[in-house]
């Protein structure tokens, strides 16, 4: 099996007609990939502690702690509390975790059907969100009193989501079928149920 490494260095003659690509140049390459979780609803010093411990171990990088701007009285957050952890990964600590995301950790996950393709942006970087940290096999003893969720960003070069989406699947994202007809049907609804409050506003 290819590892990401070897399939991105390859995507260019693979997937240059796909994507209407002119020049090497223009070969497609993922940048970075940001790895963040949200813990301001942790109070307790030791668990803290203990999300940055784990996702050390999940990326094989420290996080950084991503204090509060302002106070919020409503959410009982002060201003510089933690409320949020943060790891850039870039190079061979970037393909690694890739590797191991797509091909050992999101199997891993309860009744695991594919992950969605609408988490591709405008912008051309896809995010998905994990809801339990123990898919990663480094952290699959856990007490389940201390899982938590994280979510993982992939930017890439390109800059329209058909193009990223097409590169990903290649990369050997697994991303859901869904089938035309019922893509076609929510949207349907989604512009319908928009237009109709749009309605009641004017009303109001």
């Amino acid at each position: 099996m290819k590892s990401i490494k070897e399939k991105i260095k390859e995507s260019y003659k693979s997937l240059s007609g796909d994507l209407g690509l002119k020049n090497v140049m223009q070969a497609p390459r993922i940048e970075k990939v940001v790895v963040s979780t949200g813990v301001g609803s942790i109070k307790d010093k030791k668990k803290l502690d203990l999300v940055e411990d784990r996702l050390s171990k999940i990326t094989g990088q420290k996080p950084v702690r991503k204090g509060a701007k302002v106070s919020i009285s409503a959410f009982k957050v002060r201003q510089g509390e933690t409320v949020g952890m943060q790891i850039t990964l870039r190079g061979q600590r970037m393909y690694d975790f890739l590797d191991r995301l797509i091909n050992i950790a999101l199997p891993r996950t309860k009744d695991f059907r594919g992950i969605s393709a609408r988490g591709v942006d405008e912008m051309g970087n896809y995010t998905v969100g994990i809801r339990e940290h123990t898919i990663f096999p480094e952290t699959s003893d856990e007490d389940l009193r201390d899982v938590f969720g994280l979510s993982v960003t992939v930017v890439t070069n390109l800059r329209d989501p058909k193009q990223t989406r097409k590169f990903l699947e290649y990369l050997g994202f697994p991303f859901k079928k869904v089938e035309t007809g019922k893509e076609e049907t929510i949207s349907i609804i989604t512009v319908a149920k928009k237009e109709d409050k749009k309605k009641k506003a004017k009303v109001a």
